[in-house]
């Protein structure tokens, strides 16, 4: 008997796979240059996650304007345990001096000298202007910390903090995260496939493609920014990071399932991966399709850098998924079958039997209404864990460990506590400036106010709350600030400053949940009702991943304090691991819809079409999931706060859709409903009696 024949069309089974690596080839060739050029344009200071309109943004931009341009905040503290001595308040104005002599301040003179009340601690308060650009700011607390720390009397400490120091601590956290997650990422996605695969070269080639992918996108991310000034942030590009090795690694898992099981009923290679794509490619299609809808969701955020995210997100999965579905077939067809050794499927040969996942799932069949029961009621139980989450983070707390400028700002907050230790700033309009100071030094909660820099028309006036910085009390005092200054007529007064961004911030994300969230789940939703051809199983589909979510999100409540002891919860957290637990998890549901319909649809019965399915895909959509929540879980490794609370939420949410929610809970709803789960497509009028059964 002759062999089998490709397809009609399909070119001769070596030139286009050689076609497709040389033309990936190029495309690398052409993306490299653009890589590194990235982390030249990613923005990491408040401001620039904010939208123009909110006060502390045009604050910054007015400041700009001043004599002396922004101001770079510096607070030098000086403590000794039981008291400064002569020796030490002298050594505190010589460098004051120093400082005010090398440096172009905005106020003139020495910076002023302020001794605590009890005599352990002074600060010394400046603001240094002139200062272009990242770099300068990072060398210049460079400096001031080498000069305030140098050759100081035996028992005497010195730190610097203030918004400056903040801001360098915070480059200089953001500058090892790249690199890191990187290594961790493809270290741990490596030793997955190696694991997965049991072959020690399989492993390579999903790899490979992968990195291709990544490269590729960082050069497209980089053409975004110039092209349309899309905000990229070290988060936004961590989280693409994660998102396309994640999302990678899975499709290259079901495409090689799926061309394994291709290799056993076809005897050439080319014609069992042009099968294997025939049946998966769909599939691929739709999910990378809705994942990339829901994050482009983000793009109605009027935080720029969640709206940045979406667009970055979405780039890294398609071109995984233009990856995966070119370079990654090219390759293993030109590797054959010897690439799977030693576990090499024979032509002919019958697969092994049902994964353990798969026979978990089918217990279902004995017992659906318990399943489905106890599983809400899991999920309910652990989603009250959210009211367990701690406050907003404050941008002091950002970092897992505490930079040199949080903890001078936290020995302030003990040596004062009559007063902040972080200025807000008052801009008003310069006519109307007396008045506005008047009006600020009356609110409550306000501890001192006094007018400094003019120019352009404005006056800057710095304001000291009585609260500790980003406290609920001061937050009270911004707000009634606000509230208060909008009633002087013609001043155009704005309130500004870290702690107003980091309220803008937390009001900003608070209406973008609410609007975001709802498109997401509406977007999602149709996408699914127009691939399944139905209304319930998108409904089931849509309700399990927000139950995964919340589920997740109420672990991070009874962790992120207690066991991690983190002081806040990102504003962001919600928002992003709602959108990425949604769109990830529906991915995952798709394919198992995705199969269930096609056992439906060649004469199972509905509830035997849903544990075929789960049969069939369990295993490599439970590898899938394993190495998606694994790439995330690298988030929860790094310095930055936001970083770990994402990942660890979005890690523990696919764990609980793999393991529990999908295996357990929708293959029972779909158990019960039995063929109302396609209402109202065409299955679901299909009569019970003419399908049949395995």
């Amino acid at each position: 008997m002759s062999p089998p024949q490709a397809p009609p069309g399909f070119p001769p089974r070596r030139v286009l796979p050689w076609a497709v690596v040389a033309l990936w080839i190029v495309v690398v060739a052409v993306a490299v240059p653009f890589v590194g050029r990235l982390a030249d344009v990613q923005r990491d200071e408040n401001v620039d996650y904010l939208p123009d309109s909110a006060d502390s943004t045009q604050v910054v931009r007015i400041q700009d304007e001043l004599p002396g341009g922004e101001g770079t905040e510096l607070v030098v503290v000086y403590h000794r345990d039981g008291g400064l001595t002569d020796a030490d308040r002298a050594v505190v104005e010589e460098r004051a001096a120093g400082i005010a002599g090398d440096y172009a301040l905005i106020t003139e003179g020495a910076p002023g000298v302020i001794p605590s009340e009890d005599g352990t601690t002074t600060m010394v308060p400046f603001v240094i202007g002139g200062l272009a650009g990242e770099e300068e700011v990072s060398a210049a607390v460079t400096d001031v910390r080498e000069r305030v720390g140098a050759d100081l009397p035996d028992g005497l400490t010195a730190e610097v903090g203030g918004a400056g120091a903040l801001q360098h601590d915070a480059e200089q956290v953001f500058e090892s995260v790249d690199t890191t997650l990187m290594l961790v990422t493809v270290a741990i996605v490596a030793v997955l496939l190696i694991v997965t695969y049991r072959s020690p070269v399989l492993w390579l080639l999903p790899l490979l493609a992968v990195g291709v992918a990544a490269v590729t996108s960082l050069a497209c991310v980089y053409a975004l920014v110039q092209a349309f000034d899309l905000t990229v942030t070290t988060m936004s590009r961590s989280v693409m990071t994660v998102l396309l090795f994640g999302a990678g690694t899975d499709y290259a898992l079901l495409l090689v399932a799926r061309y394994r099981e291709e290799l056993r009923r076809h005897e050439r290679p080319a014609e069992a991966m042009a099968r294997a794509l025939r049946g998966c490619a769909p599939a691929l299609l739709a999910s990378a399709g809705t994942v990339a809808a829901g994050l482009v969701c983000l793009l109605a955020a009027d935080l720029n850098s969640s709206s940045g995210l979406g667009p970055v997100g979405a780039v890294g999965v398609l071109l995984a998924l233009a990856v995966m579905l070119t370079l990654l077939p090219a390759l293993l067809v030109l590797c054959g079958r010897r690439v799977f050794w030693p576990l090499i499927p024979a032509f002919g040969s019958e697969a092994r039997g049902r994964s353990v996942l798969a026979r978990l799932g089918t217990s279902v069949s004995r017992r659906p209404v318990a399943i489905l029961t106890g599983g809400v009621v899991l999920m309910g139980a652990l989603a009250l864990g959210t009211l367990n989450l701690p406050g907003t983070l404050r941008n002091a707390d950002s970092f897992v460990d505490t930079p040199e400028s949080v903890a001078a700002m936290d020995r302030l907050a003990e040596a004062y506590p009559e007063r902040g230790t972080q200025p807000l700033t008052v801009l008003a309009r310069t006519d109307h400036a007396a008045e506005v100071v008047r009006e600020v030094a009356a609110t409550p909660g306000v501890a001192e106010a006094e007018a400094g820099r003019a120019g352009d028309g404005w006056t800057e006036i710095d304001v000291y709350a009585t609260d500790r910085p980003e406290s609920d009390g001061e937050f009270a005092t911004i707000e009634a600030l606000r509230d208060r200054l909008d009633r002087v007529e013609g001043a155009d007064a704005l309130v500004g400053g870290p702690s107003a961004q980091q309220l803008d911030l937390a009001d900003t994300n608070a209406r973008d949940r609410a609007l975001v969230i709802p498109l997401v789940l509406v977007l999602v939703f149709l996408i699914l009702a127009a691939l399944l051809r139905a209304l319930v199983a998108p409904a089931i589909l849509l309700a399990a991943v927000a139950a995964s979510w919340g589920a997740a999100l109420g672990i991070g409540g009874l962790v992120f304090g207690p066991l991690l002891g983190l002081q806040g919860t990102d504003p962001s957290v919600v928002l992003l691991s709602f959108v990425f637990c949604v769109a990830l998890g529906v991915d995952y549901g798709i394919f198992l819809m995705h199969r269930m319909r096609e056992e439906n649809l060649r004469g199972l019965d509905t509830r035997q079409a849903a544990l075929a399915a789960l049969r069939t895909t369990g295993g490599v959509i439970a590898s899938a999931g394993v190495v998606l929540a694994a790439t995330f879980a690298v988030l929860a490794s790094l310095p930055v706060v936001n970083l770990v609370q994402i990942g660890f939420v979005v890690a523990v949410g696919v764990l609980l859709d793999t393991f529990l929610v999908r295996t357990y809970v929708v293959t029972a709803a779909a158990w019960l409903l039995g063929h109302r789960v396609w209402w109202p497509g065409a299955l679901s009028r299909r009569p019970a009696s003419n399908s049949r059964t395995r």
